[in-house]
């Protein structure tokens, strides 16, 4: 087996290799600057460089088979195969990816943050609280009497909510 038949798919691996680490430290310090600028936690930027991550190295697992000869019509097959397994999958806990895509919306979307004085205005149950954590798939907050309420990210964007010290 001689080498140098596969040399420019090596060197387009290493390349490729080269730019996920570049994308990822870039996207990195973007999210760290945007999550300085709007004063979220490092909890919040870590979880959100987290699922940044996960969809680069997807791009670069499908870029990898590219370069090394997968047809294309086969790497579509597979792919269909798996986002329909993961369809089936999420299917029944649709949540989940709703819950994961509400998380990113209010780490770059939400006008209100860990700390905030809020009152989420529900015509049945009304409830003031502080923000004491907003992580990945539910924001955690925290009545005057100490109470502790749970809600998922999903539902916590389809409130109403007031923030009272802005």
């Amino acid at each position: 087996m001689d080498i140098r038949q596969y040399l420019p798919q090596i060197i387009a691996t290493l390349v490729a290799v080269f730019l996920l680490w570049l994308s990822k430290f870039v996207t990195g310090k973007l999210v760290n600057k945007y999550g300085a600028l709007l004063q979220k936690s490092e909890l919040r930027r870590k979880q959100t460089k987290q699922i940044i991550a996960i969809i680069l190295n997807i791009l670069f697992v499908i870029f990898i088979a590219v370069i090394w000869g997968v047809k294309t019509s086969n790497l579509l097959v597979v792919m269909s195969s798996i986002l329909a397994l993961l369809g089936v999958a999420l299917f029944a806990q649709w949540s989940i990816l709703s819950n994961i895509t509400a998380g990113i919306i209010m780490f770059f979307g939400a006008p209100f943050r860990i700390g905030d004085e809020i009152t989420i205005i529900d015509k049945d149950t009304p409830i003031d609280a502080v923000i004491e954590n907003i992580h990945g798939f539910y924001t955690h907050i925290r009545t005057p009497d100490q109470r502790l309420i749970v809600i998922p990210n999903n539902l916590f964007l389809q409130k109403i909510v007031s923030i009272k010290n802005q």
